[in-house]
């Protein structure tokens, strides 16, 4: 418990997680915040989960630090200040968490039939894929392919969250992309597949582009140590 950290007792969380999955059920279907340069600042949805949403001209920060602290950090009129490195690690601090990479964030549909690979489902949680998947994640289920891995589970607000893996001997043959369309088929059909992509990983993002996700912002989650 940080300073600045609130009561937050179990109907808040709710509250909370339902206004998050509103937001991004709503950018999932390309309504997004008011870009109008403003700072939107709810609870955390879950003790597990804090960190930032940036839409075109509009962040949402999902925090237990005061409200007023957080919006106090930002320059008005400054769009890029929320997903700034003096910003992000001046919430690390207040909070006691370690800032991850700021990804792109992008999501899909998910399809009917079968996958366009095979696949094996994987048990064994020592898979280092899986292992850093289960700190961020909820419920989570991987299959393996022959040089690759692919998982889903259930990140913030409960959205469904997939991650892939190519073995480096099998990079450049599209199995990356063949893992990244798995997934939308392996999801129910019910909901959109979310995916958090280091910019700076261009084949990850061409796979992921090449297998129909599409862009809607950027992300960075700050876990606890």
């Amino acid at each position: 418990m940080t300073r600045f950290a609130q009561n937050l007792v179990g109907d808040d969380r709710l509250d909370a997680r339902d206004r998050l999955a509103a937001i991004l059920s709503d950018a999932a279907k390309g309504r997004f915040p008011p870009a109008d340069g403003q700072v939107s600042v709810l609870p955390q949805p879950s003790p597990r989960d804090c960190g930032i949403f940036g839409f075109t001209a509009h962040a949402v920060i999902f925090t237990d630090a005061d409200p007023d602290w957080v919006t106090g950090q930002v320059p008005p009129g400054d769009l890029g200040a929320p997903l700034n490195a003096a910003f992000v690690q001046a919430l690390a601090n207040a909070t006691g968490r370690v800032a991850g990479s700021i990804d792109l964030l992008c999501v899909a549909e998910p399809l009917a039939g079968p996958p366009p690979v095979a696949l094996t489902p994987e048990t064994d949680d020592s898979h280092p894929r899986i292992e850093r998947a289960l700190r961020y994640r909820d419920e989570v289920r991987a299959w393996t392919a022959d040089g690759g891995v692919v998982l889903l589970g259930r990140g913030v607000a409960g959205r469904l969250e997939t991650a892939i893996e190519v073995d480096q001997n099998q990079r450049e043959l599209g199995l990356g992309r063949a893992l990244a369309r798995a997934a939308r088929h392996l999801a129910p059909t019910s909901e959109p597949v979310w995916a958090q992509v280091a910019p700076a990983n261009a084949a990850s993002v061409r796979a992921f582009l090449a297998a129909g996700f599409t862009p809607v912002g950027a992300e960075v989650l700050l876990a606890v140590p």
